[in-house]
């Protein structure tokens, strides 16, 4: 695909020099934090997010099973959305904006690699999103790190807006079209693990059926019960 014009009729191109604009005025010290941030910080944040939600649905016993479910779903949704990207920057082939257009204050050199879409754009919204459907606070925290990544790449001069917006878009279909089954498949998968030796990653507390009054009243029924029998073996003999 041919590069974008440089001309005012282009929001594409202008909202680009008006965000990477802002490195060109900034310190260079914050120019290198941003760097981080867009190539690798909002990364770990998510990874860290993830992580809470996780420690915290499994404080649910009813629900964790499902919850812990959707939380695996996440990455492997990024990981789908990703692999889905690889024909589609094939078929478009659009080049970095810094190849097309002078003036542009790259922070990250040596992407040689096509445009549309941005991997790491597609990466944080399929996990954002994925969160969201486990745990709401988190995914709305997950959320706006994803939309933090897509200003970060725009800001670095690597990506256009509309690469940014294409990731966004692609990730998020992918995990929610595909969460039916992957939650049909893993959530029966999450409640074995609950069973097993290592249940507490799926679980941290026992099931409330196991808590509840009825549940309680069962076994001193049960309990009674053997009581009695005892009692009449005692009787007999």
């Amino acid at each position: 695909m041919a590069g974008l014009a440089l001309d005012g009729s282009n929001p594409d191109v202008s909202l680009l020099f008006d965000i990477n604009g802002l490195a060109k005025d900034a310190p260079h010290w914050f120019d290198r934090v941003m760097e981080f941030v867009g190539e690798y910080g909002i990364i770990i944040g998510l990874a860290l997010v993830t992580l809470a939600a996780w420690w915290s649905v499994r404080k649910r016993p009813q629900e964790a099973p499902s919850a812990v479910a959707g939380l695996v779903w996440a990455p492997l949704a990024a990981g789908l959305a990703l692999f889905a990207n690889i024909p589609i920057r094939g078929f478009v082939e659009r080049p970095r904006p810094f190849k097309d257009h002078q003036g542009l204050d790259v922070l990250v050199a040596g992407k040689a690699d096509f445009s549309f879409v941005s991997d790491h754009a597609t990466l944080a919204m399929a996990v954002a999103v994925g969160v969201f459907m486990a745990h709401r606070a988190y995914g709305v925290a997950a959320i706006g790190l994803a939309l933090l990544e897509g200003f970060c790449r725009v800001y670095m001069g690597v990506h256009y807006p509309t690469d940014v917006i294409g990731g966004f878009a692609l990730g998020t279909a992918v995990t929610l079209l595909l969460a039916p089954l992957a939650m049909m498949l893993l959530t029966p998968l999450t409640t074995a693990i609950a069973s097993s030796r290592v249940g507490r990653l799926i679980r941290a507390e026992p099931a409330a059926a196991d808590q509840s009054p009825d549940g309680a009243c069962a076994e001193l029924s049960e309990s009674r019960s053997a009581g009695g029998d005892h009692g009449n073996k005692d009787l007999a003999a």
